[in-house]
């Protein structure tokens, strides 16, 4: 099982910026497209952390696995990034299904957009998802792709322009010893409640979420 997340906070460049950290009650079957911990593998953790809008750093893999020692964490985890504050996160729960997703959705792209520069203030979505029961490889892969479609929906239903941004991520974990369910589309049995779920999360938070790093004084 995988735990609420906890909110919590870091100290970096003079400030305290908030991040949240899941818990996993027993290693976790996972897949993710995340810059920490990405790809399918055990996980024991996760984390997504607020960084300012300005962030540029090369080594965000690093800059999470840092943040992962600070608070403890031992063994393999999932590291995500975002503008926007993770302190508001929205939670929804279907069919046993839950999710959390924080949404930016400042400048949503087309995901077969022409090629052109991608714009600075792209936002990003990330989306964390615990699925009650295991999943093959093919199955969480296709979860990947559900909870994605899951979100372009929801983009189109706010009537924006778009499928995403350049910079989201997901993450699906499961647990890693129970009969295998081979199937995460969004008519199987797991993939349909995964993909109302993250429908419902990225839809209430809506178009209006400001960047973190735009709320600082000065």
């Amino acid at each position: 099982m995988l735990s609420d997340p906890l909110l919590t906070e870091r100290h970096e460049n003079g400030r305290d910026v908030p991040l949240l950290v899941w818990r996993a009650g027993r290693p976790l079957r996972a897949v993710s497209t995340a810059p920490l911990g990405g790809g399918i593998g055990v996980r024991r953790w996760v984390l997504n952390a607020t960084v300012p809008m300005s962030y540029d750093r090369d080594d965000p893999a690093d800059h999470l696995a840092g943040m992962a020692r600070c608070l403890g964490l031992d063994g393999p985890g999932v590291g995500l990034l975002t503008g926007v504050d993770v302190g508001e996160v929205v939670a929804r729960t279907d069919g046993g299904v839950r999710v959390w997703a924080t949404v930016g959705l400042g400048t949503p792209v087309p995901a077969a957009a022409p090629a052109v520069p991608v714009p600075q203030r792209v936002g990003t979505v990330n989306i964390v998802a615990y699925v009650p029961a295991r999943l093959g490889d093919a199955a969480l892969v296709n979860a990947v792709a559900t909870a994605t479609e899951a979100k372009a929906q929801a983009i189109g239903d706010l009537g924006l322009p778009g499928t995403g941004t350049p910079t989201d991520a997901v993450t699906v974990l499961c647990p890693p010893d129970e009969p295998v369910c081979d199937y995460g589309g969004p008519r199987s049995t797991w993939g349909a409640p995964l993909a109302r779920a993250v429908h419902a999360a990225v839809l209430a938070v809506g178009t209006d979420t400001v960047p973190w790093s735009d709320r600082l004084p000065g």
